[in-house]
C-alpha cells in the first residue's frame, strides 16, 4: 500500500508541478511595428502579440478574433515576403520586426500586398485599440 501512495503521490506532485508552467505564459509575439513620420502622432511601437497589441509599452490590449486571424495571416506573409521595393514618397515610414528579421518600408508602398496590410492593421489598431488618434 504504501507502494501505491508513493506512486500517487509524485503523479499528483508531477501534476501540479506542471499547471503553473502552462498557465499564465506570456503569448508569443507575431511582429513590432516602429511607425514614424512628419506628421504629429505618427511615432508609434505597436507590439502584436498572439492574442493582444501594446502600443507605446502602454497596457496590453485584447486583439478581436477577426484582428488575431488578420495579424497571423500578417506574420506568415512577412515569413515569405522578398525584397520591398524603395519609395521616396511617405507620410508614414514603417520597420516591421518579426522571427527572421526585418522589413523597412513606406506608406505609399503597395506591393507586396502585405505591406498595405500592415500599415492597415497599424492604423486600427492604434485608433480602435489603443485610442490614439493616428
Amino acid at each position: 500500500m504504501s507502494r501505491r501512495r508513493g506512486i500517487g503521490a509524485l503523479a499528483a506532485a508531477v501534476v501540479l508541478g506542471a499547471s503553473p508552467a502552462a498557465c499564465g505564459t506570456p503569448s508569443p509575439d507575431l511582429f513590432v511595428v516602429q511607425r514614424s513620420g512628419d506628421v504629429p502622432g505618427a511615432r508609434l511601437r505597436l507590439l502584436v502579440s498572439d492574442g493582444s497589441v501594446r502600443c507605446n509599452g502602454g497596457a496590453e490590449r485584447a486583439l478581436s478574433s477577426a484582428q488575431l486571424i488578420e495579424a497571423r495571416q500578417i506574420a506568415r506573409r512577412l515569413e515569405e515576403l522578398g525584397a520591398v521595393p524603395e519609395s521616396p514618397r511617405r507620410i508614414f515610414a514603417f520597420a516591421v520586426r518579426f522571427e527572421t528579421g526585418t522589413v523597412r518600408f513606406a506608406d505609399t508602398v503597395t506591393r507586396p500586398p502585405v505591406l498595405p496590410r500592415i500599415a492597415r492593421f497599424t492604423r486600427t489598431a492604434a485608433q480602435d485599440l489603443c485610442g490614439l488618434e493616428r
